[in-house]
């Protein structure tokens, strides 16, 4: 019998293999359309550090701390990508991490599979709209978005940390007004995170307002992700707006980061770890606020 949960995961799955093939056919095509930057052509293999950096990132994802921000920041430490191009390999790189999340969360965690569908249909949405407009935009404006979105990001990631966004009793579904207000909210949480700021501890914080319990956020955002990144990862690479190389470390390196959370690191205390992303993200959105309003490069 095709349940509502059986035939999520079919849609996932399908979805899966649309991705796939649009990163196939547009790096194919990166190779012999004019005017295609360097970083979406580039053929050569993930370096170690590109793999390491897939690893850490999805290892914490898995966690729940998220890993658009840690990325971004490490990116920007290290100049391992270029500001305008981070948006389009954080969605592409970070796809198949998310999808094999979003496998493992939504079958084993119990919500409400109509809120589930609904909300991440919105998310799903909010996504196509976002990267249609974000891949479009020149590097200053992205260095502002993001370098705002970090900011924002930041202190999400530091009101979770102090208690917010959810606890561990609540409703493991929404009704009426409280399903409206998650939808516009999974919306739009979906269109901001083409641009970087991450879904996680924003999703966490909206369904615990909704009266959720916080464990219900996990299949939530992570099947929001799941079926939202491949959708803004095709407008990306089919706009050649990403690094193809750093992008296949985090899709490679994630797989055993995410596995391993799941798994095997299942009470790693990860207190700290969020107040330490805090300040590197704090560090990061100030990195890109200064290149865009004071270096010239």
């Amino acid at each position: 019998m095709l349940t509502p949960l059986l035939a999520l995961q079919s849609a996932l799955a399908a979805f899966t293999v649309y991705y796939l093939g649009a990163w196939f056919t547009g790096a194919r095509a990166a190779q012999t359309a004019p005017g295609v930057p360097a970083e979406a052509r580039d053929t050569a293999a993930p370096s170690p550090a590109h793999l390491g950096i897939g690893l850490v990132t999805n290892f914490f994802d898995t966690l729940g701390i998220g890993s658009f921000a840690p990325t971004t920041a490490i990116y920007k430490f290290f100049k391992f990508v270029p500001d305008q191009f981070i948006p389009g390999t954080l969605n592409v790189g970070h796809t198949i991490p998310t999808i094999i999340q979003a496998f493992i969360y939504t079958a084993a965690i119990d919500v409400d599979e109509k809120t589930l569908i609904l909300m991440i249909g919105a998310a799903v949405a909010g996504a196509w709209l976002g990267a249609s407009v974000v891949a479009s935009w020149p590097k200053r404006t992205i260095q502002i978005g993001m370098g705002f979105a970090l900011l924002v990001a930041a202190g999400l990631f530091a009101w979770r940390n102090l208690g917010g966004g959810g606890t561990e009793v609540g409703t493991t579904g929404l009704e009426g007004t409280k399903l409206i207000l998650g939808l516009v909210g999974n919306f739009a949480l979906g269109a901001l995170m083409t641009l970087g700021i991450g879904m996680y501890a924003p999703c966490m914080i909206l369904v615990g307002l909704l009266g959720m319990n916080a464990a219900a956020a996990f299949p939530i955002m992570m099947g929001s992700c799941a079926f939202l990144m491949p959708v803004a990862s095709a407008r990306f690479v089919q706009k050649h707006a990403y690094a193809r190389r750093p992008a296949l470390g985090l899709a490679i390196g994630g797989i055993p980061g995410v596995l391993a959370a799941a798994y095997i690191f299942t009470s790693l205390d990860i207190y700290y770890v969020r107040w330490l992303v805090v300040g590197v993200v704090l560090i990061a959105a100030t990195m890109m606020l200064k290149s865009a309003f004071v270096d010239k490069d």
